[in-house]
């Protein structure tokens, strides 16, 4: 099993900074790609940000420029640098990682509990 631990969430007003981050814990041989996903009251989850093995990044079109996502291999932990906050921003964060257990295994995808980021003045 693998646990996913998130922190950096919380109020900011706009204009503003904040740095999610997602440490991945357990059975883990390697990790492929990683991202951040974001889901806003009546709204359908959505991708942020992903980062490959490689450090292959791809953003949302609303985040692009102000967003900007990084990993460290070796503590297994994936990083969202968020700045020029915007209200729109306000929503639950949650981290996504897919991991190899073994290295002869495939990939099992695996989801953070979700921290809350609101944007207000």
């Amino acid at each position: 099993q693998v646990q996913l631990v998130e922190s950096g969430g919380g109020l900011v007003q706009p204009g503003g900074s904040l740095r999610l981050s997602c440490a991945a814990s357990g059975s883990i041989f390697s990790i492929n790609a990683m991202g951040w996903y974001r889901q806003a009251p009546g709204k359908q989850r959505e991708l942020v940000a992903a980062i490959t093995s490689f450090h292959s990044t791809n953003y949302a079109d609303s985040v692009k420029g102000r967003f900007t996502i990084s990993r460290d291999n070796a503590k297994n932990t994936v990083y969202l640098q968020m700045n020029s906050l915007k209200p729109e921003d306000t929503a639950v964060y949650y981290c996504n990682v897919d991991v190899k257990p073994e290295s002869w295994s495939r990939p099992v995808n695996y989801w953070g509990q979700g921290t809350q980021v609101t944007v207000s003045s």
